[in-house]
């Protein structure tokens, strides 16, 4: 009997054909059946949702994302996720720009100055927004604030997410620098910092402060800006003149983060990876980072807590951004689905107790004034740094992941690896700064 492959397997041409036969009949039935399905499927709007968030972050969003779509039978929100930085930036313009963007994105709030005055997102209709039980007065000043641009909203902010301190409290404990609450001594100046890191390395017998750094504009960047900003001081960011700038405050705080890398108080140079895993193995008593690393650390069984980052210059302030929902210019607006992404942003913003456990502060401030939130240790620790966060000078080309922290980085690193004066590199960041400043923006 003649064989046929079918599917990398040999069968007879009689199987084939009853199995054909059998398969036109599931096809028949399926078809038959699938009319009902298919309206009804039909009837389902679907909402395309481009985001960056990876990792354990990503991991919680698809979880916010599909109890929304469980609660709301109406739609389904499609999530698209991208690479962080550039390409994603780079993505979403052009997409809104061609008319094909998602009908919902996240942006980081530092990043919508460079969106907003060239028409790529929408402004958010307020009173359709309070509808739905989301107002201005849900949101911390700071944060609400920076959602607008000439007077209106073209931003949602889910949190922020401030650098701060991550410290052992077993280390910090045995250097005797914990305070009577079971917290981290207050310590007011850069002296008194530095004497609290060397207790730490004492104990630890590597270093007292882990703050990996090497190839990373936005690690340097935040650290710098959150010591700079402490000064009490502003940068300016105005097209077509220069930058605006307390340059010794800037040379200051690039000093003393230099003065850090000693091989004692910290390692002379590491990337960010060799930074959490030495504090994660009990190598140093503190780590500079992001909230998000919280997750990773609790995971490796540390006894870690957190705080903000000590005010060492008189000001509080503390770098951070937001993950914030905006809306991508549509050619035509489909008012259902619009309808629905403001539903969605509203119950994924009800319910970032969720968001919270991975370190992030929700700005939707229901959520942090509720007994869950205030049971979340350490997160509850540092949730005073949504007072005072610091978010980026406004500019086309400045906010989280952009090429302005990357010139940051290549003119500012060998700063701390000791090769080149603070003043030195500093000028030459400035520079580069003025040369931006006199170009259009090129969305």
């Amino acid at each position: 009997m003649k064989q046929f492959e079918f599917f990398g397997k040999q069968v007879s041409r009689r199987q084939l054909l009853t199995g054909t036969a059998a398969l036109g009949s599931v096809l028949v039935a399926g078809g038959l059946t699938g009319c009902g399905g298919n309206a009804q499927a039909s009837s389902i709007r679907d909402i395309g949702f481009w985001h960056l968030l990876s990792g354990g972050d990503g991991i919680k969003m698809q979880a916010m994302i599909s109890r929304a779509n469980e609660a709301n039978p109406g739609f389904k929100v499609h999530p698209t996720v991208l690479a962080w930085g550039p390409p994603y930036y780079t993505k979403l313009a052009m997409a809104s720009a061609g008319g094909r963007p998602p009908e919902v994105a996240i942006m980081h709030a530092s990043r919508v100055p460079g969106y907003a005055p060239g028409g790529l997102i929408d402004p958010w209709d307020l009173d359709l927004l309070a509808e739905h039980g989301v107002t201005g007065d849900n949101f911390a000043p700071r944060i609400w604030e920076k959602s607008q641009q000439n007077g209106k909203v073209f931003s949602i902010a889910l949190d922020s997410h401030p650098f701060v301190m991550f410290y052992n409290t077993d280390i910090a404990g045995k250097a005797g620098v914990l305070g009577a609450s079971g917290q981290l001594q207050e310590v007011t100046t850069p002296q008194e910092f530095m004497v609290m890191a060397r207790e730490m390395q004492k104990v630890t017998q590597a270093h007292g402060l882990s703050f990996g750094y090497l190839g990373s504009g936005s690690q340097m960047w935040r650290l710098f800006y959150t010591l700079y900003k402490q000064h009490g001081a502003d940068i300016e960011l105005i097209p077509g003149q220069p930058m605006k700038v307390d340059r010794d405050a800037a040379i200051e705080s690039l000093e003393f983060m230099a003065s850090l890398f000693d091989d004692t108080i910290a390692a002379k140079a590491g990337d960010i990876s060799t930074g959490i895993a030495e504090f994660a193995r009990g190598d140093s008593g503190m780590l500079f980072s992001g909230v998000w690393e919280l997750p990773t650390l609790k995971k490796a069984g540390l006894p870690v807590d957190a705080a903000t980052i000590p005010t060492l210059y008189g000001t509080p302030a503390a770098y951070a951004d937001s993950h914030s929902f905006v809306l991508p210019r549509q050619l035509n607006v489909d008012d259902a689905k619009r309808r629905d992404v403001y539903k969605f942003v509203s119950d994924v913003l009800k319910g970032s107790i969720s968001w919270a456990e991975a370190g992030h502060i929700p700005a939707y401030q229901p959520v942090v004034q509720s007994q869950a939130y205030r049971d979340l240790t350490p997160q509850i620790h540092y949730a005073n740094a949504a007072d005072s966060i610091a978010y980026d000078p406004e500019a086309w080309f400045s906010g989280s992941g952009s090429d302005w922290q990357t010139y940051f980085a290549e003119n500012v690193q060998n700063v701390f690896l000791g090769r080149d004066k603070a003043a030195a590199g500093w000028d030459a960041f400035e520079r580069r700064t003025n040369t931006l400043l006199s170009r259009p923006n090129p969305v």
